[in-house]
């Protein structure tokens, strides 16, 4: 199914037709020569813990985005495995500088998959920096979806140069932006991959985080200025959370098997009107004065754990994620014309700005449920997200999967390609440990993709074994 780049001419300088799997053919990729951009670097890299040892190339599509590929030196599988990354990216292979498999490459490489990511065409001081975007299309564009097919073919074209042979099958795998971009694969290039892996998918930018987490800052800022609630409500709130919603389910567990089954009376916990009142719209999501819901849902229950990291700080300078992606987003990102370093959050109009990103919607969105070009074409989707998500709301993938269900038939149609698995307890991509101890280390939905699309197998978990 994979979209074979033949219509490219490449030429490749001093490598010779039978060298492949070599040191001396790695560090010869160095000379090679393709069309819209260049390898600026070539080494090998040695075995290390799971990792075999492999041919790390680095390359830039014109005109900025950087890739990185990573091709084994024995044992290649025959396939290529693709990542995504996390937030406004800009760092280079972020994600593999770290021990979890969220948006890395390491998955794949150490199951024998050749492997690429990319920064997503720009370089960030991190993934809330969003300054190159100003008045920048070009860069938003290779953002909001240029890398994802770059980074492809520039992998494939090294695929071939170093073994001989083009991939036989192509998997991505991303979560959070990864996510979104895991979506927008499945939209614009329904061909490219065989099987997609979509975590906690950032679907909808301007949705979710020019109109969402703007009215989530508003919410919980005083006339003063100052902030409404913080670390110890969140924690009183939690607490009232789990002793009145853990046993919902039939399970006393700790965790909240699915929030929209939980009703908690607040009354009792010493909370002012105003904290009552930001954490009402915090659970109910944006509106605007005619109250029509401008994105589905608000803050689940059961992620109070979380919230010192995304929304309320944790009363020492780290966390509050929320308000950082949401200024930055807003004066670099949004909006059809940039308003600039000036813009906070306080300045979204529920009324006309959501209007005002249209341009942004067009680039960046991937949450068109008709995915029938995707699933004609025999690709297999894994979608999990976790109901305890406080970012990336679980409300907006579940109306995903409903609408896909619907435009496929019927949910038992859609179940054929693709499987979402809702996880209670689980923070963003799993990035922090849950009451229960779950977080991405709990999860594999490699292996059961890999199942599904070698055997047919279609997957009933995606619990790490």
């Amino acid at each position: 199914m994979k979209k074979i780049l033949t219509a490219l001419a490449l030429i490749f300088v001093g490598i010779p037709a039978s060298a492949q799997q070599s040191a001396e053919a790695c560090a010869a990729l160095r000379d090679s020569v393709f069309p819209g951009g260049h390898v600026t670097s070539a080494r090998v890299v040695a075995a290390a813990d799971a990792n075999p040892a492999y041919c790390e190339v680095r390359a830039t599509a014109l005109p900025a985005i950087s890739i990185e590929v990573r091709l084994p030196l024995e044992g290649w599988n025959g396939k290529f495995y693709q990542a995504g990354c996390g937030g406004f990216c800009g760092v280079l292979g972020r994600a593999d500088a770290g021990k979890s498999w969220i948006n890395a490459m390491r998955p794949g490489l150490e199951r024998g998959y050749a492997t690429a990511t990319s920064d997503s065409g720009h370089h960030g001081l991190s993934v809330v920096d969003a300054g190159w975007a100003y008045n920048n299309p070009q860069a938003e564009r290779d953002w909001g979806w240029r890398s994802i097919g770059e980074t492809n073919r520039i992998a494939n074209l090294m695929i071939e140069a170093f073994y001989g042979n083009a991939s036989t099958q192509a998997i991505f795998q991303g979560c959070s932006t990864g996510g979104r971009m895991a979506q927008v694969a499945a939209l614009r290039h329904p061909e490219m991959f065989d099987g997609i892996i979509s975590g906690a998918p950032a679907m909808d930018y301007p949705g979710l985080v020019g109109t969402k987490m703007s009215w989530l800052v508003q919410a919980n800022t005083a006339p003063d200025g100052s902030q409404i609630l913080g670390p110890s409500e969140a924690a009183v709130i939690g607490d009232a959370v789990l002793a009145q919603c853990d046993g919902v389910d039939g399970a006393e567990d700790g965790v909240i098997a699915d929030p929209r089954q939980c009703e908690v009376d607040y009354s009792g916990l010493g909370l002012s009107n105003q904290q009552l009142d930001a954490l009402a719209k915090w659970r109910e999501g944006p509106r605007n004065a005619a109250g029509e819901q401008l994105y589905p849902g608000g803050i689940p229950e059961g992620s109070e754990p979380f919230w010192w990291l995304w929304l309320t700080g944790n009363g020492e300078g780290g966390g509050k994620l929320v308000p950082a992606f949401a200024t930055n987003f807003g004066r670099y990102m949004a909006f059809d014309e940039d308003p600039g370093a000036n813009w906070t959050p306080m300045d979204f109009d529920f009324e006309s700005d959501p209007a005002r990103m249209s341009l942004s919607t067009a680039a960046y969105n991937g949450d068109d449920p008709d995915i029938s070009a995707f699933r004609e074409a025999g690709g297999k989707m894994i979608v999990f997200h976790g109901w305890a998500d406080a970012i990336v709301t679980p409300y907006k993938t579940v109306e995903w999967y409903e609408k896909a269900a619907e435009l496929a038939g019927g949910e038992e149609a859609l179940k054929e390609d693709v499987a979402l698995f809702m996880v209670p307890g689980l923070d963003h991509c799993g990035i922090l440990p849950g009451p229960n101890g779950i977080n991405a280390a709990a999860l594999d939905p490699l292996t059961p993709l890999e199942a599904w699309l070698n055997e047919g197998e279609a997957p009933t978990s995606i619990a790490a074994e």
